[in-house]
């Protein structure tokens, strides 16, 4: 039911227009259909360098968030051909909800910059990052796109240019909380041996929504209720899919969007027993 959805290939992947060339805090950008994606570097400090994956989209075209929900691929970043490096760590911006016709996907319909926290094995020395990025790009058909990205940190003199750019990308991912830490600001309520509901605290300038990810092959129906008489957003959430021989209770992390992001884990399971 809720299988990822082929991408349909059209012949053009591969083929791309002549890279653009990049400078000392950017990658060459790698064009594809619909798309092209390149590395930038903001500030450094340590051996950690504040870098960022930036796709850029044409106009009507989407990506995916890294659950794509009911169809779509997520972006995939491999670094093993990198030089000096100790790790990689990548962070999502908050999705939006897309309407694909035939199913709900997570994602962006905007050009997106992932950053990612690179830290050096050894931090008197530069990090040689090879990337291969692999995505897909959506538009009347969807269509899977590649990017082999290289570049060099900490060589560059000066400020970069990108820092500002990814700053704010920076403070569009949802911060990471833990769920104790929320006692106030949002409830969860069993209300059967599939439904719960949950409840959060309504920012005054922006509507919240709220994607449930869980280990496949679960998977968490979301759908807005009626806000609650204390003025929160309230959201029901139905299992629609669980692994045979499995019960709950299961650990879900939530992403709730709107005013101040964030996310946290805590378990579903049954109503308690009185």
């Amino acid at each position: 039911m809720f299988a990822l959805r082929a991408l349909f290939c059209v012949g053009l992947i591969g083929v791309s227009a002549p890279a653009l060339a990049g400078d000392a805090f950017s990658s060459d950008w790698a064009a594809s259909l619909k798309s092209s994606a390149r590395l930038i570097l903001g500030d450094a400090a340590n051996g950690r360098f504040h870098a960022g994956v930036e796709i850029k989209l044409a106009p009507g075209a989407i990506t995916y968030w890294r659950n794509p929900g009911e169809a779509g691929l997520p972006p995939t970043l491999i670094f093993d051909g990198s030089a000096n490096l100790a790790s990689a760590r990548t962070f999502f911006p908050a999705p939006q909800r897309l309407n694909e016709g035939d199913g709900e996907a997570f994602g962006y319909d905007h050009s997106v910059i992932l950053p990612v926290d690179i830290d050096a094995a050894d931090p008197s020395k530069p990090v040689s990052v090879d990337l291969k990025l692999n995505y897909a790009v959506c538009e009347k058909i969807c269509v899977p796109a590649d990017a082999n990205l290289q570049l060099r940190l900490g060589e560059g003199a000066g400020a970069s240019p990108y820092a500002e750019a990814l700053a704010r990308a920076r403070a569009q991912v949802p911060q990471s909380l833990d769920w104790a830490s929320l006692a106030g600001e949002a409830t969860l309520v069993s209300l059967s041996e599939k439904a719960w509901r949950l409840c959060v605290a309504a920012p005054n300038d922006a509507m919240r929504d709220l994607f449930v990810e869980a280990p496949a092959p679960w998977w968490f129906g979301v759908a807005r209720e009626a806000s609650s008489p204390a003025g929160q957003d309230c959201f029901r959430v139905t299992l629609e899919q669980k692994p045979d021989g499995q019960s709950l209770p299961v650990t879900a992390q939530f992403t709730v969007t709107g005013g101040r992001a964030f996310e946290t884990q805590t378990a579903l399971g049954p109503p308690a027993t009185p």
